[in-house]
C-alpha cells in the first residue's frame, strides 16, 4: 500500500507539474511562406504585396496581423459572406493564414487622397466628431485619429480605398455584413450622403 501510495503521489506532482507549465507559444509567422501565398493566392486582386489595387478590393498593406488573421479565418468559416474569399480562404491552414496575415502587416502602406473636396469637411466631421443628435460616435473613437485602427477588431483605414470603405459600411447597414455588431449599429443610423463623406474622408487619412 506504501509503494502504492508513492507512485499515486508521484503522478499527481507530474500531473500538476505539466498542469502548470506555460503553453507553447505558437510559431513565428514565416514572411516568405506569406510573400508565397500572397503571389499564388491573393495577388490578382490585391496586387503581390497588397498595395493599391483596384477600388473594389481593399489596400492589404501594413494592415494589423491580427484583423487579417480574424477576417480570414471568418471567410474561413463562412461567417463574412463573399463569394470569391470564401473560397480563396477555405484551403489556407491557420498556419498560412497567419503566415500571409504577417506578410501584409509587414508593408509600409502607401497614402491615399480623397477625391471629392466639395465633402471633406462632413466627413472630416463626422470622422472626429460623430453626429450627436443620433448617437453615432466619431469614428476616431475606434480607428484612432489618423486611422491607424485597433487590432484585432478596428482595421487600420487611413488611407484605405474610399470605394471599398463605403461598400462595406453599405453592406453593415443593410445587413450583409454582419461579422461586426458595432459598425452594423453605427452605419445603421448613417445616411448615403454620410457614409460617401466619410468613406472618402477616410481614404486621404494618413
Amino acid at each position: 500500500m506504501k509503494t502504492v501510495a508513492i507512485l499515486l503521489s508521484s503522478l499527481l506532482l507530474a500531473v500538476t507539474a505539466s498542469a502548470n507549465e506555460p503553453a507553447a507559444a505558437p510559431a513565428k509567422p514565416d514572411l516568405a511562406k506569406g510573400g508565397t501565398i500572397s503571389a499564388q493566392v491573393c495577388s490578382a486582386c490585391h496586387t503581390a504585396d497588397g498595395s493599391r489595387g483596384s477600388p473594389a478590393n481593399p489596400i492589404l498593406q501594413g494592415q494589423h496581423a491580427e484583423y487579417l488573421v480574424k477576417q480570414l479565418t471568418e471567410f474561413k468559416a463562412g461567417k463574412r459572406k463573399n463569394a470569391v474569399m470564401n473560397g480563396m480562404a477555405a484551403p489556407l491552414s491557420e498556419e498560412d493564414i497567419r503566415n500571409v496575415a504577417a506578410f501584409y502587416a509587414s508593408k509600409t502602406a502607401k497614402p491615399g487622397f480623397a477625391k471629392n473636396k466639395d465633402t471633406v469637411e462632413l466627413g472630416q466631421k463626422i470622422y472626429r466628431g460623430g453626429i450627436a443628435d443620433r448617437s453615432i460616435p466619431a469614428c476616431a473613437g475606434c480607428h484612432g485619429p489618423n486611422g491607424s485602427g485597433i487590432p484585432a477588431q478596428y482595421p487600420r483605414i487611413g488611407s484605405q480605398h474610399g470605394d471599398y470603405v463605403e461598400a462595406q459600411m453599405t453592406a453593415f447597414r443593410a445587413g450583409t455584413r454582419t461579422n461586426s455588431p458595432q459598425m452594423m449599429a453605427v452605419a445603421a443610423k448613417m445616411n448615403d450622403k454620410e457614409i460617401k463623406a466619410v468613406s472618402d474622408y477616410v481614404a486621404g487619412l494618413r
